[in-house]
């Protein structure tokens, strides 16, 4: 859900493209953080340009997850992953964890992440900015 202000302004960029939805939250249990993909519906990309699109790239972990689920409907011809935000941690996440090329756009590279996995300085939970406070 927190994606969905960042996917409508790139489908009003891209209008003419087909567009895929991955639905993702993170669950945290103690010191330790498991990502959960929920919701899923992609057309198929076989040689396809993918622009995978992340509000906040922090551990990286969500985005790889991501782009494993859409692998199952084809290997695309290539894939751009843009994430407005993101920690050094997850892009070093990224290039340790894909195999496949891809290319990496970036609004801004923070400087780390706090021991809550939330980038910092950053600007917030993406969800909570667009959506409110979670309940």
């Amino acid at each position: 859900m927190a994606a969905l202000p960042i996917f409508q302004g790139f489908l009003q960029v891209f209008d003419q493209a087909e567009s895929g939805f991955i639905g993702a939250y993170r669950e945290e249990k103690g010191d330790k953080l498991q990502v959960h993909l929920g919701y899923h519906a992609s057309p198929e990309l076989t040689g396809k340009v993918v622009i995978l699109v992340d509000p906040m790239l922090a551990t990286g972990q969500s985005c790889v997850a991501a782009l494993n689920t859409l692998l199952q409907h084809g290997t695309p011809k290539s894939v751009h992953i843009a994430a407005a935000f993101a920690a050094p941690e997850g892009v070093s996440y990224l290039s340790s964890s894909l195999t496949l090329p891809y290319i990496l756009w970036l609004g801004a590279l923070d400087k780390c992440l706090n021991s809550n996995s939330y980038i910092v300085p950053g600007l917030g939970d993406a969800g909570d900015l667009a959506f409110g406070d979670k309940l």
